[in-house]
C-alpha cells in the first residue's frame, strides 16, 4: 500500500469541546490514511474518539485543527495549528529578543545586537506571514470545497455536451442535446464532493426520522442533490432497497414498524443511494443482537464488493474488526497509539493499552475462559515520558507504535522474540 496514493489523508486532525474555560481534546493530533477498496478499522473503548474522528472528517463537526484529504481534494481544514505556530513565533522572538538585550547590556547601540535583532524580528514575521496565508487557504478550501467541486463536475458536462452541441445539425436532436445538456449540468453544479463519503450512525432508530416514510428517508438525498423525476427517484429506491434484503413493500412503512436490523439496513440503503465512494459506518452492529450482526457485516462486504467501496469501520469489538478490516487503529484518549494490519494487530500486539484490549476478547470456550488473562492498562505505570515524549514510530514494515525510543527499542526486540518462538 505504501506505493498508492491515499483515497483519505488525515493530517495532525484536531477536534476540541469547549467546557466552560477548559477544552476536552476529544480527537488530538491523529494521522492515518484510507487506501481505495480497502476497510480501515477503528477501534477503542467508549469515549476515546472514534466517532467524533468519523463526525469530524464528514463534516457534522467543524475541525479544530488539522486537514483530512479526500482523493486528492482538502475537505476539512482547522486553523488551530496555524495560530499555535503564530504565538510560537511570537513568543520566541520575545524571548530570543531578551537574550540579545542581556548579551549587549552593555552596548545597546552595537551594530551586530541591532543585526541580530533584525534578524530575529524577520524570522518571526516570515513565520507569521506563511501562517496567516495557509490560515486563509485552510479557511477557502474548508468553506469553497463543495462549490468547487460543483464547478469541476459542471465542467466535465460542457466538455462532453458542447461539442455534441455544437457538431449537430438537426435542430430536432439538437434541442433535445441542449435539453439534457441543461438538465446534467445544473445536477453537476449541485454536486457536492460531501455526498461521495456517506455515513452509517450506532442508533439505527435515533438516526431515522420518525415522522417520514422509508421511501422518503432513503430519497432524501436524492432530492436534496435537485433530482425531480419522481419515477427515476421510486426506481433507485427500490434498487436499493432489494440490495439492502428488504422488498418494495417497506418503501411506505415507518421506521417504528421495523427490528434493530432492518432499521440498519434502511440506514445502509440511505448511504448507499447515493452511489458514494467510502462510507464511514460508525458501530453499525453494536445495538444489534449478535445473530443479527454477522448478517450485516456480511451485507457490507457485498456491498464492497458490488460497489467497490472504502470502509472506515468504527467499533469497539476487536473480533469483529479482526474478520472484517484490512488494517486496523487502536485509539485511546483522543490518540492513534497503534495502527498496523489486522493479522499483525493480533500476532503481534505491542502497545500496553492494544493488549489490554485483546486480553478482554472472550471466546465460547469455558476452559480457555477460565485461563484467560486479563490486563489491566494503567498509563502512570506502563509508561515513563519524564524524559522522552512519544510519537509515532514505524517498529516495524507498516506497523506503527506511539512510543519514545526506548519503547521503540523494547518493542522491535519483542518483535523478534515473539518470530523466534513461533519458529521453535
Amino acid at each position: 500500500m505504501e506505493n498508492k496514493k491515499p483515497f483519505l489523508k488525515v493530517e495532525h486532525l484536531k477536534q476540541y469541546f469547549k467546557l466552560g474555560k477548559r477544552e476536552l481534546p476529544a480527537v488530538d493530533d491523529v494521522n492515518f490514511e484510507i487506501y481505495k477498496g480497502e476497510v480501515f478499522g477503528l477501534v477503542g473503548e467508549s469515549g476515546c474518539g472514534k466517532t467524533t474522528t468519523g463526525r469530524t472528517i464528514i463534516r457534522l463537526y467543524d475541525a479544530t485543527g488539522g486537514s483530512v484529504y479526500f482523493d486528492g481534494k482538502r475537505i476539512v481544514a482547522g486553523v488551530r495549528n496555524y495560530k499555535d505556530a503564530i504565538k510560537k513565533a511570537k513568543f520566541d522572538l520575545k524571548v530570543k529578543l531578551g537574550e540579545l538585550k542581556k548579551q549587549y547590556a552593555d552596548n545597546l547601540k552595537d551594530e551586530n545586537y541591532k543585526a541580530e535583532v533584525d534578524k530575529a524580528v524577520k524570522v518571526c514575521n516570515e513565520v507569521i506571514a506563511f501562517n496567516i496565508e495557509e490560515i486563509k487557504k485552510a479557511r477557502f478550501d474548508h468553506r469553497h470545497c463543495n462549490r468547487e467541486f460543483g464547478r469541476f463536475e459542471a465542467k466535465k458536462v460542457d466538455d462532453k455536451y458542447l461539442p455534441l452541441i455544437e457538431a449537430e445539425n438537426n435542430p430536432v436532436k439538437k434541442a433535445e442535446l441542449v435539453k439534457e445538456y441543461k438538465k446534467h449540468r445544473r445536477l453537476a453544479l449541485k454536486d457536492r464532493i460531501m455526498n461521495r463519503i456517506q455515513m452509517i450512525f450506532q442508533d439505527p432508530i435515533a438516526s431515522l426520522d420518525p415522522r417520514m416514510t422509508v421511501k422518503d428517508i432513503i430519497a432524501e438525498g436524492l432530492v436534496i442533490r435537485g433530482i425531480k423525476d419522481k419515477k427515476y427517484i421510486d426506481e433507485k429506491v427500490y434498487e436499493v432497497l432489494e440490495m439492502v434484503g428488504l422488498v418494495q413493500e417497506h418503501a411506505t412503512r415507518y421506521p417504528h414498524e421495523f427490528s434493530g436490523g432492518q432499521r440498519q439496513r434502511i440506514g445502509i440503503a440511505r448511504a448507499i443511494i447515493l452511489k458514494p465512494d467510502m462510507i464511514i459506518a460508525d458501530e453499525p452492529i453494536s445495538a444489534l443482537d449478535v445473530s443479527i450482526q454477522a448478517q450485516v457485516i456480511n451485507l457490507l462486504n457485498d456491498l464492497r464488493e458490488k460497489m467497490g467501496l472504502t470502509i472506515m469501520f468504527i467499533a469497539h469489538d476487536l473480533s469483529v474488526v479482526k474478520y472484517f478490516s484490512d488494517r486496523i487503529a487502536v485509539m485511546y484518549y483522543g490518540k492513534i497509539v497503534e495502527l498496523t494490519t489486522s493479522e499483525e494487530l493480533f500476532k503481534h500486539p505491542l502497545h500496553p493499552y492494544t493488549k489490554s484490549l485483546l486480553s478482554a476478547i472472550p471466546l465460547p470456550d469455558p476452559r480457555y475462559e477460565k485461563k484467560r488473562k486479563r490486563i489491566t492498562y494503567n498509563p502512570l505505570s506502563a509508561h515513563d515520558y519524564t524524559k522522552e515524549k512519544p510519537t509515532m514510530r514505524e517498529v516495524a514494515h507498516g506497523h506503527f507504535v506511539y512510543c519514545n525510543t526506548a519503547e521503540f527499542d523494547k518493542y522491535q526486540k519483542e518483535i523478534i522474540a515473539i518470530d523466534a518462538k513461533g519458529k521453535q
